[in-house]
This record gives C-alpha cells, sequence and structure tokens, in this order.
C-alpha cells in the first residue's frame, strides 16, 4: 500500500525533538496571548509563499505538511504525494480530525512569541482545536484550479502532481477531509491570481494588523 522510504534520505524539519508522541505532552491550559494565524487553502494557492512574508516578519511558521512528513520518515515510508496523501487520511482515521493540531501543540507552546503562523490545517475541528487554547485568527488564500496546477508543476518536489488527473485527485482528497468548509469560513479571504509581490502585499498587511 505504501511505498518504503529510503532511511539514507534525510529531511529536515526541525521538530523531531517534539514529536515523540502523538499526545500533547501535557495538559494544555489557554494562552490568552498568544494569536495564531491560521493559512488555509488548497494545494497551490499560494499557502508557503505568505508563510515566507511571516518569516522575514519575525513570526514563527509551523506546517500542518511537515507533521505529515515527519511521521511518515518515522515509519519508514517514502514521502510521495499518494503516501503522504494516505498518511493525512489514516492519522485524522485514528485519532481524529483535529489530530495533526494536537501534534504540533508542543511546537507553538515553546515558540516565544505572541503572534504564531499555522500553515495548512485541513478542517474545522483543527481550528476548534487550537480555538481551545489561542485566539486564532484564519486567513484563506484563493486561486483558481489552473493556477494551482500551473505553480505544482513549478515546485520540482517529488509530490507534485504527474498529470491534471492526479491533480484533481489530490484536490478531492482534502476537500474529503474538510478542507472546502475552513475556507467558506475563513475570517479572511486573499485572493491570489496576480504576482507574487501582489501576494507578499497582502498577506504583509493582514499580519502587520495582528501585530500591531
Amino acid at each position: 500500500m505504501f511505498k518504503r522510504y529510503n532511511p539514507g534520505v534525510s529531511i529536515g524539519f526541525g521538530i523531531r525533538k517534539h514529536m515523540r508522541s502523538h499526545r500533547p505532552l501535557r495538559r494544555w491550559t489557554k494562552r490568552r496571548g498568544k494569536t495564531l494565524v491560521v493559512l488555509v487553502g488548497m494545494p497551490g494557492a499560494g499557502k508557503s509563499l505568505a508563510s515566507t512574508v511571516a518569516k522575514r516578519l519575525g513570526v514563527p511558521v509551523f506546517v500542518s505538511g511537515d507533521v505529515i512528513r515527519m511521521e511518515a520518515k518515522k515509519r519508514g515510508l517514502d514521502p510521495t504525494r499518494t503516501n503522504l496523501g494516505r498518511l493525512m487520511l489514516e492519522i485524522r482515521r485514528s485519532e481524529g480530525m483535529g489530530a495533526v493540531a494536537r501534534r504540533v501543540l508542543p511546537l507553538i507552546e515553546a515558540a516565544v512569541s505572541p503572534v504564531i503562523v499555522y500553515e495548512g490545517a485541513r478542517n474545522m475541528e483543527e481550528i476548534e482545536e487550537l480555538r481551545k487554547y489561542y485566539t486564532v485568527l484564519s486567513v484563506a488564500i484563493h486561486a483558481s484550479p489552473a493556477s494551482r496546477y500551473r505553480r505544482l508543476l513549478r515546485r520540482k518536489r517529488r509530490d507534485q502532481p504527474k498529470s491534471w488527473k492526479q491533480f484533481l485527485e489530490r484536490d478531492e482528497r482534502e476537500l474529503k477531509v474538510g478542507l472546502g468548509r475552513v475556507i467558506a469560513l475563513a475570517d479572511r479571504m486573499i485572493e491570489n491570481e496576480n504576482t507574487k509581490d501582489q501576494l507578499r502585499r497582502q498577506t504583509g498587511r493582514v499580519l502587520k494588523k495582528v501585530l500591531e
């Protein structure tokens, strides 16, 4: 079902020491001083580019996909598009729809910053899990399927779609876990159909308001 991972290939995420357990390390309490900006969007919408704006502003960024890739490495799985997609669904089936958000809680707790960006929430259960402990502002990055497909092909990553059909299959998998509802209910919406600089400017305006 899964392709095996070659242990000679290293994936650096900087989160290994926090991921020894699938469960939060302790019982969390509400941290009113921290605000999470949760970036959501379909694959290729521009979430990663928006995250670079946060990093330039000194805001820590945690990515849900890194949690999945780290789990794939732990299980000895090759981080292909198919393997990561199946693993994403398996984790949420076995641990609940808010599983990935729960796994990132130790990282958020350890971050010394009043504002943190979490990139890639897939469902409302993740958002609600994070809202138990922090103030959350969800920001949806939107782009057309054609634009997103072109961007994914330019990435040259191992998990990129090899055809339009694979691209649509990935979209369906993302929508199956609830991503469409997260985008529809986002607190802010940024359209990304123009230049990278325009997306950077729009994202910067949102983040600077949060940082004020």
